[in-house]
């Protein structure tokens, strides 16, 4: 039985110098020290030896093995060695190679807008106030003078989850929350930027869910002239210096008097043109002052003291100041429209 260990230990040894594959050596392995390998079937007569043989056999196997073992695992190391070094050199990286630029993203237009209003308002002493968009009635209509089935609801037709609760039609509940919190203290001056929803169809100049930024300000004394004041103010930053403001009578339940505001056209200057239909002017906002009742409802004594609102939508800003002809625009996600305004 020595001379078969022996003869199957320079048998292996010679089959595995010419190995030059991980399989080929997977197979010799199972081959020679496998279950039903050589050197297995060999051992299996070691019941017929003697006490004394067994003991002289048994380390004779266990050298044959580990001499068949070494030589398997110092192969393994050499392929595995050589499989590193070769997909080493496939991913390889060439540093002379100029580097490649990271993909930078910009503002997106409509929020470049409403930081932009917001500076203006707040180097006029104004201060942010954010509310919730699903809204109860109460805020959204009642306490802004709109009761129960008042016609004018019909306008701004939304999207109710209950029938008290509903998604905001506007960002004017903010003013109410705001001189709640007041308390009754004055001056309130604040700007409501925040999403709006209205059910409506969806095409270049509306959609279901737009920005919208209302103004309020509240003390005594306030009076129309400073609304307008206010108002040119703005458009000017906004526009430009040269630009002029009209206001029109108009009607608004929670504001009184009302009034719409046009700008000169900001692409004929007021010289009249396609965009502005000739007339040289392109409406803007509405405006007014504070109701009385809207006053009451907010904790103010309207005989004590007086203010102004005013709202406008952040996509009809953003159309008007880069000559955008689709509001969809602002929506759609097109990265060769949306790249125009990160290099502003």
């Amino acid at each position: 039985m020595k001379e078969k260990l022996e003869a199957l230990r320079q048998e292996a040894l010679d089959q595995l110098q010419g190995v030059e594959d991980v399989q080929k050596l997977n197979d010799l392995r199972v081959k020679y020290l496998g279950k039903k390998g050589a050197l297995t079937e060999i051992l299996r007569g070691m019941g017929a030896l003697s006490a004394e043989e067994r003991p002289v056999i048994g380390q004779v196997a266990n050298d044959v093995r580990g001499a068949i073992e070494a030589v398997i695992e110092s192969k393994q190391e050499a392929f595995q060695k050589a499989e590193t070094e070769q997909r080493l050199q496939a991913e390889k990286i060439d540093v002379t190679l100029p580097g490649r630029k990271m993909a930078q993203g910009g503002i997106h237009p409509l929020n470049k807008v409403i930081e932009e209003i917001e500076e203006i308002f707040i180097g006029m002493g104004y201060h942010i106030a954010e509310g919730p968009e699903v809204e109860t009635d109460y805020y959204n209509f009642e306490a802004l003078n709109l009761p129960k089935n008042h016609p004018a609801r019909d306008m701004q037709d939304t999207f109710y989850i209950t029938e008290e609760l509903l998604m905001r039609t506007q960002t004017s509940p903010v003013q109410i929350r705001t001189m709640e919190k007041m308390q009754g203290e004055v001056p309130v001056k604040v700007i409501c930027p925040g999403k709006v929803y209205r059910r409506d169809d969806d095409d270049a100049t509306h959609s279901f869910q737009f920005n919208q930024i209302e103004g309020l300000v509240i003390g005594e004394n306030i009076r129309m002239s400073d609304l307008k004041g206010t108002l040119l103010q703005f458009v000017q930053e906004m526009f430009g210096p040269n630009t002029q403001i009209r206001l029109r009578p108009s009607f608004f339940p929670f504001t009184e008097p009302s009034a719409e505001v046009d700008v000169t056209c900001v692409k004929c200057g007021g010289s009249g043109c396609r965009m502005c239909k000739h007339t040289g002017w392109l409406e803007i906002l509405g405006c007014g002052m504070v109701h009385p009742k809207v006053l009451e409802m907010g904790g103010y004594d309207p005989e004590k003291y007086s203010g102004f609102a005013f709202g406008m939508g952040v996509e009809r800003i953003a159309i008007l100041k880069y000559g955008i002809d689709d509001i969809r625009h602002f929506y759609s996600s097109d990265l060769a429209f949306l790249k125009q305004f990160a290099r502003q």
